[in-house]
């Protein structure tokens, strides 16, 4: 789905910092490429364009976001549900825990075999088996299967801190990365209102991981027996609900029209 400046999106979905449970954030395979180290001082708004692109947010030659494209496409949301879906079921199925672990940790495997073949970059694959591999050995840990969504609990309060000081600090993260896509570079700092407007963006994702954990850790605390509830809602609260997020921040901090300028009369 793109959205263009300031417009509606087109048909289709709606456009996810995160994956729960991934210690980096969906990352898209093209970018543009940032300022390069040595061939001139970078500027602040250098700076900001090249957060944005790290971040993975993907900005087409006529200025236009695809947010499906900037969450890792349908192959990066895939490998972030994935994993989770095959160990949910597996446990579901065989209540063996280190069967249910080493299904998961293949299943990500496998999404960085397929990203090899496809000679694509391995860097969301690789976080994905990172975070994967860390999920499985807190469960193993401690033989609790509620505890492969600890890490997912831990990586969402560390975003939303994190979000929440960008506000504080009148840096915005929506701004810094919306900004770059509508090519105001970081001129919304010197208006008051759109400030304001990339504040309110910002808390609209900082709601959304607020959520998960309102949600997801009642069911978490009554261990196993609120494990099939908390491995669905982690899949439904994934993927799908951060990008509609970001399509609600987006659409909120889109620019006020502005009005056309009369033109002037001729004899």
């Amino acid at each position: 789905m793109t959205v263009a400046n300031g417009s509606d999106p087109k048909d289709g979905n709606p456009p996810q910092p995160p994956s729960e449970g991934t210690p980096a954030g969906p990352a898209a395979d093209h970018r543009r490429a940032a300022p390069e180290p040595g061939t001139a001082n970078p500027t602040v708004a250098d700076l900001a364009a090249g957060y944005a692109q790290k971040a993975g947010l993907h900005r087409n030659s006529a200025g236009h976001v695809d947010m499906l494209k900037s969450a890792g496409g349908i192959q990066g949301i895939a490998e972030s549900i994935l994993p989770g879906l095959v160990f949910l079921v597996a446990f579901t199925i065989t209540r063996d825990l280190t069967l249910s672990l080493v299904g998961a940790l293949a299943a990500a495997a496998v999404f960085t075999v397929v990203r090899l073949v496809q000679k694509r970059p391995l860097t969301q694959a690789l976080a994905g088996v990172v975070g994967v591999g860390i999920s499985a050995w807190l469960a193993n840990s401690t033989g609790k299967a509620e505890d492969f969504y600890v890490l997912g609990f831990l990586t969402n309060a560390a975003y939303i801190a994190g979000m929440v000081l960008s506000i504080i600090l009148k840096w915005p993260l929506a701004g810094l990365l919306f900004g770059f896509v509508r090519n105001e570079g970081l001129d919304w700092r010197k208006d008051p209102e759109r400030l304001r407007v990339y504040q309110l963006g910002t808390w609209i994702v900082v709601a959304v991981l607020a959520l998960r954990l309102i949600v997801q850790v009642p069911l978490y605390l009554m261990g196993e027996e609120g494990l099939t509830a908390l491995a669905t809602t982690r899949l439904l609260m994934g993927a799908p609900l951060y990008i509609l997020g970001l399509w609600v921040a987006w659409l909120v901090t889109k620019p006020a029209p502005q009005p056309s300028n009369p033109s002037s009369s001729t004899d």
